[in-house]
């Protein structure tokens, strides 16, 4: 099965490219840290060419001196210089302290690695590296210098050993996920065995880890090795090392503390340094980051929210409160690619609007920018959410705190993702029943208890009871959309909410929702890619294609009389809207995919897949009047479409045919 390599391919390049210099350079610590190691490295190799004195040169003129032109960080109780000494050593410390974070990070990969591939072999590995965990480190470790006398490589080299069992409990958790992911299976079928698939698709979802874990080994590394030789078990004399230099400056404390200063503060620096390249290593983007924005993009939003009311004519008409109402609204990476470009549309209190079209294009990002949860990276880039005289594109995240939950609520497509495996179903829903309505305990139970009562659960003081694993999907999915109820919403955002349930329950979840627009009077965003939803629930469509509305208005106008050929094609591929006596043998397909948001053309986003295109595609198209009711599409041939190939819609002709009708037509 050829299709799983190139999915594979790119996510290996992806984690490696991760680690390139340029998280380094635009961290402040993690470039000083780099600088300062870079050149502590290059300082101690080089020492023999530029250091005024040897190791070993004696000053009796200047014992126990402060800095001074001579001897720039002064001189130790025997006359020797302290910069020449400091500087002779750094490298063999350094050096040493690598070899416990490749042995320590290497060994605990190679143990996670296999534990995730084989059960039987995470059982053996396990109980042996909670052995090794129990061993008193310190012990062993003098119990080797005992037997083989002080060899700093070996003893480092076994440091790392013995540290290698809490990297293999790091490590653990993340490759079995990592060996549970779809396309590990799709590598299983090719025939890709267990050392392929831990090489091409384990080892680089660990890379960032391994590359955090070997910073911080590399500092503890330092501080044993420096430890070690501070209670005498260091290079041997006359041989200095700093942990042996702060041994000796800590017993002239009291007449000379100057001598503790420079070692200590190299110390410390270098420690510092690995620490902070291992934080930016560690920041991998949109990796584990928040989904809410970081405070600058937060300061930018209030800044251009208080310029647009400053802007803002006095007599701009605001919609009506509960109404939604997008205007241009553009969602792109921060300072980069576009998204979503110029979507409007209105949900009017009381109606359900269906986001329809096919996966990529910008129906998940444009219901996430409603709530400001876009991920990390992405922002709103143009354009406004207008909602109850705020304009929630520029709002600040306070702002949002209270709007979230209470004005507008979100309902995703995976319902687990709203419920903490760790807590029972009654406790989460009584906890943001609390959280968003302030009620007392017992009146929050009561609300939590109605709330599920209402979405149709019968057994609901059991449910109550329950933990999330413990309940259907579809029972899940109810309890979702009574949390997303909790803080009585006027708008709910439902993420392809019935897009993993079966028929059955979907069409129980469907009418549910029906039920509660008819009771409450809340307005309902639905992203979709079903059309049979759209038909059964909607008000109101926009169909978006490659970031863009291809064509809005009444759902019956746009099923029934489609004007975008995107929206006829849908319409030709949806086996909902074929009728059984007129079933295809074949449903009708979309040529090609949607196209990535740097692909996007100039013109039409549509044209390289339309049989329609033209020379008038090449050019940008707005939405324009379609002539249903107050619809809109953004077609320069819907007229000609309509006339030339729709009416055959109306005559009973089946949809899948109109596009045969039409080609040949106009060729």
């Amino acid at each position: 099965m050829i299709p799983s390599i190139a999915p594979t391919a790119a996510p290996r390049k992806t984690a490696l490219a991760k680690f390139s210099g340029h998280r380094l350079l635009t961290s402040p610590g993690g470039l000083a840290g780099t600088v300062w190691l870079a050149a502590l490295v290059l300082a101690s190799l080089t020492a023999p060419l530029w250091l005024p004195y040897k190791t070993e040169d004696q000053d009796f003129t200047a014992v126990l001196s402060g800095p001074s032109v001579v001897h720039w960080l002064g001189t130790d109780e025997l006359g020797r210089d302290l910069l020449s000494r400091i500087f002779s050593s750094a490298a063999e410390t350094l050096g040493t302290s690598l070899i416990t974070a490749v042995v320590g990070v290497g060994l605990g990969t190679i143990l996670a690695m296999a534990a995730a591939a084989s059960f039987r072999a995470e059982g053996i590995i396990s109980r042996i590296t909670e052995i090794m965990m129990s061993l008193p480190g310190t012990v062993i470790m003098l119990a080797v210098i005992g037997a083989v006398g002080i060899n700093i490589p070996l003893i480092m080299a076994i440091l790392g050993v013995l540290i290698s069992s809490g990297i293999y409990r790091v490590m653990l958790g993340q490759a079995k996920s990592l060996q549970s992911q779809l396309y590990v299976d799709a590598a299983k079928v090719d025939g890709v065995g267990p050392l392929g698939i831990g090489l091409r698709h384990v080892l680089p979802g660990l890379a960032n880890t391994i590359v955090v874990q070997s910073a911080l080994i590399f500092a503890v590394g330092m501080l044993i090795q420096a430890g070690l030789a501070f209670i005498g078990f260091g290079p041997p004399l006359p041989k200095p090392s700093w942990g042996g230099m702060i041994q000796s400056a800590s017993q002239h404390v009291y007449d000379a503390p100057w001598l503790m200063v420079p070692t200590g503060a190299v110390l410390a620096l270098t420690v510092l340094s690995a620490n902070a390249i291992g934080n930016a290593l560690g920041k991998a983007p949109n990796a584990t980051a928040s989904h809410l924005p970081s405070a600058a993009i937060r300061r930018k939003r209030a800044a251009d929210a208080a310029a647009s009311a400053a802007a803002a004519p006095a007599g701009d008409n605001l919609p009506a409160a509960g109404q939604l109402s997008v205007r241009g609204l553009s969602v792109g990476v921060d300072g980069g690619t576009p998204l979503v470009t110029d979507v409007t549309f209105d949900v009017a209190p009381g109606t359900v609007l269906g986001l329809v079209g096919e996966s990529g294009c910008g129906k998940t990002m444009t219901a996430l920018s409603l709530l400001g949860l876009l991920p990390s990276g992405v922002s709103v880039s143009a354009g406004q959410i207008l909602w109850n005289g705020k304009n929630l594109a520029s709002a600040t995240e306070k702002d949002l705190e209270g709007i979230r939950g209470r004005d507008i609520a979100l309902i995703s497509q995976e319902p687990m993702r709203a419920l903490d495996p760790m807590f029972t179903v009654g406790y989460q829903l009584t906890a943001a029943v609390r959280r968003l309505g302030r009620a007392g305990k017992a009146e929050a139970r009561a609300e939590a208890l109605s709330l599920l009562e209402k979405v149709g659960i019968v057994d609901a003081r059991r449910i109550l009871r329950s933990y999330p694993h413990q309940i259907s999907g579809g029972m899940a999915q109810r309890v979702a959309i009574a949390l997303a109820l909790s803080g009585k919403p006027r708008l709910l955002v439902a993420d392809e909410p019935t897009t993993a349930l079966d028929v059955t329950v979907q069409a129980e979840i469907l009418s549910l929702l029906r039920s509660l627009v008819k009771d409450t009077g809340m307005s309902v965003v639905m992203v979709t890619h079903d059309l049979g939803v759209v038909a059964d629930i909607c008000d109101n469509v926009a169909v978006m294609y490659a970031g863009q509305v291809v064509e809005s208005g009444r759902t019956a106008s746009i099923l029934d009389n489609p004007r975008h050929p995107y929206t006829l094609a849908l319409l030709a591929a949806d086996p909902h809207a074929n009728t059984a006596h007129d079933m295809p043998e074949r449903l009708a397909t979309i040529k090609g995919q949607v196209p990535q948001p740097k692909d996007w053309p100039a013109g039409c986003r549509f044209a390289a897949r339309c049989q329609f295109a033209g020379s008038a595609c090449t050019i940008p198209v707005p939405l324009l009047p379609s002539g249903s009711e107050d619809g809109e599409v953004r077609c320069v041939k819907a007229d000609e479409l309509a006339v030339e190939g729709l009416e055959w819609v109306a005559t009973d002709v089946p949809t899948h045919r109109v596009l045969e009708i039409v080609e040949k037509d106009m060729a």
